[in-house]
């Protein structure tokens, strides 16, 4: 159960990626996969796969955050998780073809922010914890 706290979640949106394109959905055409109708429209939303998948990413992300708050061994191991994601994110999307869609794109982004922001949280939480003893003042 300890390896959830280790386990990078967008490397779940970059798997359901891999799986999608492998089964052939074209993120290109962005296939609708459900409706949210409006009061004030008479057409619905449609979401796609790819919006799916995105706004599935910005909730992980948003762990993700809430993750990298915590100051232990294992945000270390997330930090290092979280960077080859990255790079896998990165090299699929240089060297695949199909990873050439805005969709992924996007989701590169993600992952880029949860490598900067993690890093970062870390560091000014690390900070905040060493600051025991001062008057605050940085």
């Amino acid at each position: 159960m300890k390896f959830i706290i280790y386990f990078p979640l967008l490397a779940l949106v970059l798997v359901a990626y891999n799986v999608a394109m492998l089964a052939g959905v074209d993120f290109e055409a962005n296939p609708t996969m459900f409706h949210i109708p409006h009061m004030t429209r008479e057409t619905p939303t449609a979401f796609g796969a790819g919006d799916f998948l995105v706004g599935l990413g910005i909730v992980l992300l948003f762990a993700e955050i809430l993750k990298a708050t915590r100051l232990s061994k294992t945000a270390v191991i997330d930090h290092m998780l979280s960077t080859v994601v990255f790079i896998v994110f990165l090299v699929e999307l240089i060297v695949v073809a199909g990873a050439g869609t805005a969709t992924f794109i996007l989701l590169t982004l993600l992952s880029l922010i949860d490598l900067i922001a993690g890093f970062t949280v870390s560091i000014a939480t690390a900070r905040r914890d060493l600051a025991i003893g001062g008057d605050g003042a940085n």
